[in-house]
């Protein structure tokens, strides 16, 4: 009977590719100000270590970049990146156009805050680590998807320049319908190559005589996942919610550890990054 109830609610759907956009969306939020900060007082931002003792004209410009790029200003954004500037993801800048300009084209209202958490001189640059959280609704919103997320980062800048981005941590929470399921998502940070952990995604209400279906998703961030969607199978859960073990890679790197749970009223998917280091 379970198999027969399986193949009658079993169904595909693609993760929305845009979602995986996030990473680079929530990280905008340090290029416009660094230009005029840094011309205007380097014996400030040299001695600017700490969030209390950055430069009040630093933490003004954070503020007006967040209202920039809550506009979708993408070319007005990539004026502030390096021609040769690199991504930990693999991303380059006419990746990194395309990837602004499809997420802006679907989310063209999002809200920044971006709080800054230090930084420091480095040889002829700067080091700057970031936190922003991100809302947002895309237009159209008949199916009141949702977007919530934050973001942990570091930039290099140069000259004015961001040359080098790398995304230290984040976490993307997506919900459509009237009544998404409440989820709790247990994921570690980090983990060793090879190492077995294990991943939970708990819907936290009671279910009635709702389905549940879900699935979860594991895989390596690279730069082709920015744009292309990825199909997916949800499954009748007979539990509530996932449970699963997952063995990181051999090599060091980064992945997407997503879970999708539907219910008759609404889908809810947590996207959660994960470390994988050397021992």
């Amino acid at each position: 009977m379970t198999n027969i109830i399986t193949a009658l609610v079993r169904r595909q759907l693609k993760f929305p590719a845009n979602i995986w956009l996030v990473s680079l969306l929530l990280t905008i939020g340090l290029t416009t100000g660094w230009q005029r900060t840094e011309a205007a007082t380097p014996q400030q931002l040299s001695q600017a270590t700490t969030p209390q003792n950055a430069p009040a004209d630093l933490k003004n410009l954070l503020t007006q970049v967040d209202s920039a790029a809550s506009r979708g200003d993408v070319r007005g954004v990539l004026q502030f990146y390096s021609p040769n500037f690199t991504h930990g993801d693999g991303l380059n800048l006419q990746t990194l156009e395309k990837s602004l300009t499809s997420l802006w084209q679907r989310y063209p209202k999002l809200q920044y805050s971006t709080k800054l958490l230090s930084s420091k001189p480095e040889a002829n640059g700067i080091i700057a680590e970031t936190e922003t959280k991100i809302t947002g609704l895309p237009s159209g919103n008949t199916n009141k998807l949702a977007l919530n997320a934050t973001i942990k980062s570091r930039q290099r800048i140069e000259g004015g320049k961001i040359v080098r981005q790398d995304i230290l941590s984040e976490r993307t929470l997506l919900t459509s319908g009237s009544k998404p399921p409440q989820i709790d998502f247990k994921l570690p940070q980090q983990v060793q190559v090879g190492q077995k952990y294990n991943f939970d995604a708990i819907v936290q209400e009671p279910l009635g005589d709702d389905f549940l279906l879900g699935t979860a998703l594991e895989e390596p961030i690279k730069p082709d996942k920015f744009l292309n969607p990825t199909p997916v199978d949800l499954q009748l859960l007979t539990s509530g919610g996932l449970f699963k073990v997952g063995q990181a890679p051999s090599t060091p790197g980064s992945q997407w550890v997503s879970a999708v749970i539907l219910r008759g009223n609404g889908m809810t998917m947590v996207t959660q990054r994960l470390q994988v280091v050397k021992k």
